[in-house]
């Protein structure tokens, strides 16, 4: 009688894929945490609201510049006039 068992290879331990299965330190996770929590939807649409807005208010802040292109400057008569900068390019 054979035993099948002896001539079976031994089944293989599958870890869990990615980060966590590797053996690391405590430093490489404090330093990198991102790597070992799982993502949470709500922080994440929540940030993206927050960059979107940022973005927002950078481009209105660069929308809303032609004030600033604008300088006084005074002519030959010492009298005050609005000139707008010219670029040297130009």
């Amino acid at each position: 009688m054979s035993d099948s068992s002896k001539n079976t290879p031994p089944k293989e331990r599958f870890r869990e894929p990615g980060w966590r299965s590797l053996p690391s330190t405590s430093l490489f996770r404090a330093v990198n945490p991102e790597l070992y929590i799982k993502p949470n939807m709500k922080v994440m649409a929540i940030g993206v609201a927050l960059f979107s807005g940022c973005v927002a208010y950078l481009a209105y802040l660069n929308a809303t510049t032609d004030n600033n292109k604008m300088y006084m400057s005074m002519d030959n008569q010492g009298k005050l006039q609005k000139q707008y900068k010219t670029s040297r390019w130009d």
